[in-house]
């Protein structure tokens, strides 16, 4: 009887305290890892969120960038930080790529992470420098097959989501344009805009104000409906491509095994932040759809998000 009454009274310690942690939580500032360089559709959430949670929590959350190796150094240093919620991190759909590009991996991208929330999707479009002489993906296609010198499209590194799309398109499309990888996405659109490459894929966000001042082109969108922000721009599936469809989505993740306590008020936190109308409007002006979440319901998409891209690029020649 006293060994049953020992473990109740442990068991209720370990709740009251848990609780009790939860409650005092945050009592110090909170860093925000961002993967990725400054300028990024990451980026731009990023800095959204920490501003709002700076507020709603009471405490200062600091959105750090820690870029390189296609986000897996920032990623890394989350991996290996204490479970305490002083430590966060933005992923993206390059979360779900990189274990399948870069070979041992010094963490586990599914086991390796606590799921707090998903955050927004949005997709990627296909742009090129206005002096490029393309204004349709069938003449993309064409002027790729035709002509003697090689065509270059940009991402924000080896290995990233924009490097992936590119290589797709090239499969689906039967051309082979060379790859440039940049620091960041705001380098290589950057280096679009100045004519120094000629194509990319980019998150829309990162580009629409460039659009509609006609820096750069839009020639397609990347999923399978158009987007508000750019009704005049076809799909890829409308363009020819049926099988292209791919968007860009961020969550927010913590090392392993944080406290489910903290995770759920996380989470609250999070969710209240994304239906507030002057964020989702702020979102929709730049291309971005709130996609707030269950840490369950995002941890299933982060499996199949992995198992997808794993399919497809078991389909691609990518080399880095």
């Amino acid at each position: 009887m006293n060994i049953i009454y020992t473990a109740l009274f442990l068991c209720f310690q370990f709740f009251f305290f848990a609780v009790c942690h939860a409650q005092s939580y945050p009592n110090k500032p909170i860093k925000l890892i961002v993967p990725f360089g400054p300028g990024g559709t990451t980026d731009l959430v990023a800095r959204t969120l920490s501003q709002k949670l700076s507020a709603s929590l009471g405490q200062q959350v600091v959105a750090e960038n820690k870029v390189g190796a296609g986000s897996t150094i920032g990623t890394d240093f989350v991996a290996k930080s204490a479970p305490d919620g002083y430590t966060l991190l933005m992923i993206s759909t390059t979360h779900t790529i990189s274990p399948w590009i870069y070979k041992n991996l010094p963490y586990d991208p599914i086991l390796g992470f606590t799921v707090i929330s998903k955050l927004v999707d949005s997709p990627y479009i296909l742009v090129v420098n206005p002096k490029f002489p393309v204004l349709s993906v069938g003449e993309l296609i064409a002027f790729a097959k035709s002509s003697t010198k090689p065509i270059n499209f940009a991402s924000s590194g080896n290995g990233s989501s924009q490097h992936l799309l590119g290589e797709l398109f090239n499969t689906l499309a039967g051309v082979k344009m060379q790859h440039i990888p940049y620091k960041s996405s705001a380098g290589a659109t950057t280096e679009l805009v100045g004519g120094m490459v000629d194509v990319s894929f980019v998150g829309i966000p990162n580009v629409v104000g460039l659009v509609k001042t006609g820096q750069l082109r839009a020639i397609a969108i990347t999923s399978n409906e158009r987007n508000s922000q750019l009704p005049d721009i076809p799909t890829m599936q409308e363009s020819g491509l049926s099988k292209f469809d791919a968007t860009v989505w961020l969550a927010l993740v913590a090392p392993a095994n944080m406290p489910k306590e903290l995770v759920n008020k996380l989470n609250a936190e999070v969710n209240k932040i994304l239906v507030q109308s002057e964020v989702q409007k702020n979102l929709i002006q730049a291309g971005l759809v709130s996609s707030p979440s269950t840490p369950e319901a995002m941890s299933s998409y982060l499996v199949e998000e992995h198992r997808r891209w794993g399919k497809v690029i078991a389909s691609l020649d990518v080399k880095l």
